[in-house]
């Protein structure tokens, strides 16, 4: 599932995810794959992209890296020439043809079938498409008790963030299935400048803003929420969040920052398995942590990108001469 970390300060954009690559095998167990995955691109001289989510797509019957497709992207397009929010409409547009979401979620439907009905439940209220790749839907268990679920596709997450021509900037995150969302504006008061977190994203939430989104699940809080409303209640627990001053972080800070939260978020996927109320979760964070800088005069920046390596010697490829 990985984490992707971008920070948004007056001095520049930092862009940080770790490496691991995990999966879950034909008997649905979680297996890491790969601690050496690339989930950060530049895009332009200006912008750059951090992923999450699926790590192969399906082309021609092959699985391929989504990196491969990040590659084809930028082949197709002349980012140069395009704004931050055009490259995020593209990109998004471009993953969503890939990814063609409609048959993954007929398959899931299929297995929720066959699974309820393995064990003895059936479907009392069919499957409904309320969210783009999220499915509402209700069972009776086999003593009759009546079960309201909701189950969605994995996705694939984008943080893109860079600077206009104007020396504007802009943050965009897309979900594939999914909308794409404005996270920081440089010409909008108050959204100019703060941080966002894609993938596996519970400990930085709790860390930074006191609560993740499961909270919402516990019967307290869904009681709290039927008698006022789900924004009242997220407006109060917003209360808890920690006050950072976005705004006047040096560049090192923010670095720092993004560097810690993915360091914490593994160390605490290596020290537990899930939550009480869902254990079993993938411990999907981990391997050597990657760094971009984007600042309106030097452009995208790599701080620190990882090279293969043989016998312990480091090859940059991106030193190599291109054939094209």
């Amino acid at each position: 599932m990985s984490l992707a970390i971008n920070a948004t300060t007056s001095s520049g954009i930092i862009l940080a995810t770790d490496s691991r690559q995990s999966y879950r095998n034909q008997k649905g167990q979680a297996r890491i794959g790969s601690d050496n995955a690339s989930k950060l691109f530049q895009l332009s001289k200006r912008v750059g992209v951090a992923i999450t989510g699926i790590a192969f797509l399906s082309e021609g019957g092959v699985l391929k890296n989504v990196s491969n497709f990040i590659e084809e992207f930028k082949r197709k397009e002349e980012v140069e020439k395009m704004k931050v929010k055009e490259i995020a409409e593209k990109l998004h547009r471009f993953f969503n043809e890939k990814y063609d979401y409609k048959k993954p979620l007929e398959q899931l439907k299929i297995t929720i079938r066959q699974g309820l009905e393995r064990q003895g439940c059936k479907i009392t209220e069919d499957f409904k498409e309320e969210t783009t790749g999220i499915l509402r839907f209700k069972f009776q268990d086999p003593s009759g008790k009546e079960h309201a679920r909701v189950a969605g596709l994995e996705r694939i997450s984008l943080l893109i963030a860079g600077f206009n021509h104007d020396d504007s900037h802009r943050v965009y995150g897309c979900d594939i299935p999914g909308e794409i969302t404005k996270r920081r504006d440089s010409t909008e008061k108050g959204r100019e400048y703060g941080a966002s977190w894609i993938g596996q994203t519970d400990v930085t939430s709790r860390i930074v803003l006191g609560w993740d989104g499961r909270i919402l699940n516990l019967p307290l809080v869904q009681s709290a929420i039927s008698s006022s409303n789900q924004e009242e209640i997220e407006k109060q627990l917003r209360g808890l969040e920690y006050k950072i001053s976005w705004g006047t972080m040096t560049l090192q800070d923010a670095i720092d920052f993004c560097v810690l939260t993915i360091k914490t978020t593994e160390a605490i996927q290596r020290f537990s398995d899930g939550i009480a109320m869902n254990p079993g979760d993938i411990p999907g964070v981990g391997g050597r942590i990657d760094v971009a800088v984007i600042t309106r005069n030097k452009g995208f920046a790599w701080i620190r990108k990882k090279n293969i390596m043989i016998d312990g010697e480091a090859i940059n490829i991106d030193d190599l001469p291109d054939l094209r």
